[in-house]
């Protein structure tokens, strides 16, 4: 992967957002989707490492820039040497933040001659979002709630029913509670992209870990997903190959 850079020089609120947005998707994969290969490429016997989240979606852990001062404000340094002190969970979430606040401050840099409006604007599409931290330390309590036996949580999916019935609800069936659930559906959060479940999107959950996806963050269509048994999420099949 190539070092972190400015890609095309974005200059307005849409442009800097997108470049974000890149960075952001690029970072939340290497914590979730490709957290095995993120977790031995942070080896501690190696110098200072940082984790890079680059405009085109991808990832990179590498030693920080060299000329000085640096193209774009640096990630935090180092974030390997504490990966074996701390409890895996504990330091992905650490990872997490910083990063949060490393992509705050590459957008706010590439925004710095922005006027009040324009940092207000930007900043307000950015918390539109949720954070790495907020996808990394949820996921759990999301497969938690997606998975539970009350059958209050719903959305447009590809999850199948013990009678082998393809399920695709689109409201909660859980009456007393409506208004609640529609506040837990902003909760969900894509497995592989990070973004928020929108109910005009198609959803498909993975039968082995319970996650959630995009239809088309792992390319799978409504008409396809009739035809599959047991949906393995891509890096559920990754593991089950290396098995």
């Amino acid at each position: 992967m190539e070092m972190a850079s400015v890609s095309q020089n974005p200059s307005t609120v849409e442009e800097i957002f997108k470049d974000y947005s890149g960075r952001r998707a690029g970072i939340v994969r290497a914590l979730t989707y490709d957290v095995d290969e993120f977790y031995s490429l942070c080896d501690p016997e190696k110098e200072n490492l940082c984790l890079y989240g680059h405009p085109n979606d991808t990832w990179e852990v590498t030693l920080p820039a060299e000329e000085v001062p640096p193209e774009l404000p640096e990630p935090a340094l180092g974030i390997n040497f504490a990966r074996d002190g701390m409890h895996r969970k504990d330091w992905l979430s650490l990872v997490a933040v910083h990063s949060d606040s490393w992509l705050l401050s590459v957008a706010f840099y590439l925004g710095a001659r922005f006027n009040r409006n324009e940092r207000k604007r930007l900043f307000s599409m950015i918390n539109d979002l949720p954070t790495v931290f907020e996808v990394v330390t949820e996921r759990k309590q999301v497969k938690d709630k997606l998975g539970g036996d009350s059958g209050s949580k719903s959305r447009h999916s590809a999850k199948r029913a013990s009678d082998g019935q393809i399920k695709s609800n689109s409201r909660p069936v859980d009456d007393d509670g409506y208004g609640e659930d529609e506040d837990e559906h902003s909760e969900t959060l894509c497995g592989s992209c990070g973004g928020n479940y929108n109910a005009d999107e198609f959803w498909i959950g993975c039968d082995i870990c319970e996650r959630w996806f995009h239809g088309k963050c792992v390319k799978i269509t409504p008409a396809k997903a009739e035809s599959i048994k047991q949906y393995k999420c891509p890096s559920c099949s990754l593991k089950k190959g290396r098995q």
